[in-house]
């Protein structure tokens, strides 16, 4: 996780183990949040809007592979790249 720290973002687990980013919206309580799951050899990443529900299925922008470092990397990038709406 700590390859993936990123500007902007806070990084933590969630609640069955993933990798949980959050970003502020602008609205309290309502972050932009990212998941990080276990997908076959790699990880799959998951964005969800702010309010959205993340026991659901979020929008897929990306899946990581490799060591534990490069993926690491690999999300700080994905992250750095993704676009919200205002």
């Amino acid at each position: 996780m700590d390859a993936a720290r990123a500007p902007e973002w806070s990084l933590g687990l969630g609640r069955q183990g993933q990798i949980m980013a959050t970003k502020d919206s602008g609205q309290i309580g309502l972050p932009w949040v990212v998941l990080v799951v276990k997908a076959g050899r790699g990880m799959r990443v998951s964005k969800f809007h702010p309010g959205d529900d993340v026991e659901a299925e979020g929008e897929v922008v990306g899946e990581i592979t490799g060591n534990p470092r490069e993926m690491g990397r690999q999300l700080r990038t994905l992250l750095g790249e993704l676009e919200f709406e205002s």
